[in-house]
């Protein structure tokens, strides 16, 4: 029996089962594909550090035990994995319209250079918890836009000269490090006062107690409450991305400009927000690495950004530009980085992390280039049979 319309229930019915069954044959494909990937680079992993004269047991072992197993470890791996986390949502935030910046490690520290500035300016006046935690939020909102004013050089590039933003994110790094090693080498602007300090040891004034991020404790891990805040901006970026008109209209922008622009969206306009934003969260990752205390002891040295910002670049891609993945992913990268510490009594070079973290890397990205292929000649094939 048909219905008012012609259309026969127990059909739609059936092609409803097939829908499904396709569509849990496509996440079969998905989770083998991703556990298959994972088992060769951790065998790799494991080939690689017996070829090098260590015990892959151990060496796992070992990254287990100082990234998560003893006491205290989890919480250093908390502090690692916020500033790698705020850069990635910066990174998915630009990704989603269509840019690729890859300048997060100089946007990360001109962040923590305008954080310093203003920390070690204002702290030192302050007198009680309010004032403190008022001059703590002067130099996160100070990170923040610091990060944002020079992504937003690259933006202006962009978009008012036409240079890629590709090329002029990764060249500002360079020189983002060189301003930034000027400013320790001058006291007017981050170089601290002689007094109690070595005259070869360009550092930063360090930070006063009043306007540092306070810190919980957690079965006997600490970690700074910056970790709370770089979840929470996680939900919003995927609430905003997901749930809001600016978020459709900045993912209808990546997805095709012209298109976007047919439908009113202003390609500069959203592109510059887009870039600023991403600058921001790098710039604020660098703001919470000051003020947490797990990187510098509270003052900003030379080589003070260690790789977060390219780090949190590798988050977001290999989180494939998921506010909500990039959370675990985040967790896993710094994990590796925490981990790194006990290999000394292994007997392996720390470096190995390295060639572990881009194996998995390489494994977590391999899946989602296949399946792009795969549904590549599917559409070819389908569009022959159709001629």
């Amino acid at each position: 029996m048909t219905d008012v319309l012609g259309s026969d229930p127990i059909d739609g019915a059936a092609k409803e089962v097939a829908a499904a069954r396709g569509r849990h044959l496509v996440l079969g494909e998905i989770v083998t594909l991703y556990a298959l990937s994972v088992l060769v680079a951790l065998f790799l992993s494991g080939l690689l550090v017996s070829l090098t004269g260590g015990s892959a047991r151990d060496v796992f072992s070992a990254l287990l035990d100082g990234s998560i197993l003893r006491p205290g470890r989890w919480g250093l791996t908390l502090g690692s994995a916020a500033p790698m986390l705020l850069v990635a949502l910066g990174t998915i935030i630009n990704s989603k319209a269509g840019l690729v910046n890859i300048g997060q490690e100089g946007q990360l520290l001109i962040g923590a250079a305008f954080a310093a500035f203003v920390g070690t300016r204002l702290g030192g006046e302050t007198t009680g918890s309010v004032a403190g935690f008022a001059v703590l939020l002067t130099l996160l909102l100070a990170g923040g836009l610091g990060g944002a004013l020079w992504a937003a050089i690259a933006g202006a590039l962009r978009f008012w000269r036409g240079v890629p933003e590709v090329l002029s994110t990764l060249l500002m790094v360079t020189i983002a490090a060189n301003a930034v090693g000027y400013g320790l080498k001058k006291d007017w602007l981050l170089l601290a006062p002689a007094e109690g300090r070595s005259n070869r040891n360009q550092v930063s004034e360090q930070l006063a107690d009043a306007v540092r991020v306070k810190r919980i404790t957690v079965f006997g891990n600490e970690f700074p409450l910056t970790v709370l805040l770089a979840i929470a901006l996680a939900v919003v970026v995927t609430f905003a991305l997901s749930r809001t008109v600016p978020g459709f209209r900045l993912r209808m922008l990546g997805q095709n400009a012209k298109t976007a622009q047919r439908a009113g969206v202003d390609s500069t306009r959203y592109g510059m927000a887009a870039m600023a934003l991403s600058g921001a969260f790098a710039g604020l990752a660098g703001g919470i690495m000051l003020a947490g205390g797990d990187f510098g002891n509270y003052q900003l040295v030379p080589g003070f950004s260690v790789s977060i910002g390219w780090t949190g670049l590798l988050v977001a891609l290999v989180a494939r530009e998921k506010a909500s993945a990039a959370v675990l992913v985040a967790f896993l990268f710094a994990a590796l980085r925490t981990g790194s510490g006990f290999l000394a009594a292994t007997g392996v070079e720390r470096k190995i992390t390295g060639v572990v973290q881009a194996l998995l890397v390489l494994a977590l990205l391999i899946p989602p280039a296949v399946l792009y292929i795969r549904q590549r000649r599917r559409a070819l094939n389908a569009s022959k049979e159709r001629i």
